[in-house]
């Protein structure tokens, strides 16, 4: 299968009669969107790096980088329509803020400070971060489903047709879980794009080892329509996604796209990458960085560095914003735990609550 590349790596455009379709859409992109692009990758890598040095001060309990995976993210992101629905894993730092969620929200799962994270109906249909792997894989399958029996898509108006985006990596694809939501999706020809960060390494275990074949290979098997792209090249990763998520949403065709990256941090701040991976395969895919790829682009196509010093400013704010709330941020009532499990009032959790309170009172102090 062939992967498609917009962009090489030190930004210049790579135009074929193969990836021909796919520069027609990604032409379409005005310079400000492009720059828009690279604010969302610079921003939210500005943010992931702060998260990860508040959790080594013991201000969170974890935290899951997704530095060098924000080209694909971002691609998708914006291939995204209003209407759309994600499920996201743990990772997609970048596409949860894109549909609405304040960052501050995600470091708050992390800080173990919140009993669910978000209300969808408020993060423009972002779903709850998934930390069980692959679990998320059926729950949006099945969303997709519901969708297609209300007749929500495959009506050929791509501006009123729905279509859900489940993102998950390489390693969870071998969950069955994963292979289960490829069944299902096929067999009810749901409007569904599972979007695959192929990002090398399953914690310690090598892509490599985990498939034979690549990832959309292998999900041809399961009948679906099955793409593989260079994840650090945001204007690929736009164009196809673009492509196959309109395909999915007018025709009901469940699309499989593999996103071809690199996890340059470590699993989550629990793990220690330098005992599976050589510094040489890191330094390599530096080289491919998602970020400085698109500010070379932008740059040949006349890109100030004014506009490019402000990105980055504002990339600083941001994170300092963030290091600001989680210095200072206290931790919700235990009632809160209740409130939200059924739309209308009921006696059991009511009860459940009183006796909750009456133990925290046990202990002393404010209940």
């Amino acid at each position: 299968m062939t992967r498609t590349q917009l962009l090489a790596a030190d930004g210049t455009e790579v135009r074929s009669d193969e990836n021909e379709r796919h520069w027609a859409v990604a032409d379409a992109l005005d310079d400000e969107t492009r720059l828009g692009m690279l604010r969302e990758m610079v921003v939210t890598r500005a943010l992931d790096t702060e998260a990860g040095n508040l959790q080594r001060q013991g201000k969170l309990g974890l935290w899951a980088p997704s530095l060098g995976q924000e080209g694909g993210q971002a691609g998708v992101g914006f291939a995204m329509r209003p209407q759309d629905t994600l499920f996201p894993s743990y990772r997609e730092h970048l596409m949860a803020r894109m549909r609405g969620v304040r960052f501050e929200q995600i470091i708050d799962i992390f800080r173990g400070s919140t009993h669910g994270g978000w209300n969808p109906a408020e993060t423009q249909n972002c779903r709850l971060y998934s930390l069980v792997i692959g679990t998320h894989a059926l729950h949006g399958t099945g969303y997709a489903m519901g969708i297609r029996f209300d007749e929500e898509s495959g009506s050929g108006d791509v501006d009123r047709d729905e279509a859900v985006v489940i993102c998950y990596g390489d390693g969870a694809s071998s969950q069955g879980d994963a292979s289960e939501g490829l069944v299902f999706a096929n067999t009810y020809e749901t409007p569904t794009l599972f979007m695959v960060q192929n990002n090398k390494w399953a914690i310690s275990v090598p892509s490599s080892t985990q498939s034979r074949t690549s990832l959309a290979t292998r999900a041809s098997g399961f009948g679906l329509d099955a793409a593989e792209v260079d994840g650090n090249d945001v204007l690929a990763s736009y164009a196809v996604a673009r492509q196959m998520l309109d395909e999915a949403r007018t025709k009901n065709r469940p699309q499989y796209l593999e996103l071809d990256t690199y996890r340059m941090g470590a699993h989550t701040t629990s793990d220690d990458p330098t005992r599976y991976r050589t510094r040489e395969e890191e330094e390599a895919w530096s080289q491919r960085d998602p970020i400085e790829r698109m500010r070379a682009h932008l740059r040949s196509r006349g890109a100030t560095d004014a506009q490019i010093a402000s990105v980055d400013e504002e990339a600083r704010d941001a994170a300092a914003a963030v290091r600001g709330y989680t210095m200072t941020a206290g931790s919700p009532s235990s009632d809160e735990i209740f409130d939200f499990v059924f739309s209308e009032g009921n006696e059991s959790l009511e009860e459940q609550k009183l006796a909750l309170a009456r133990f925290e009172a046990s202990f002393g102090g404010d209940a």
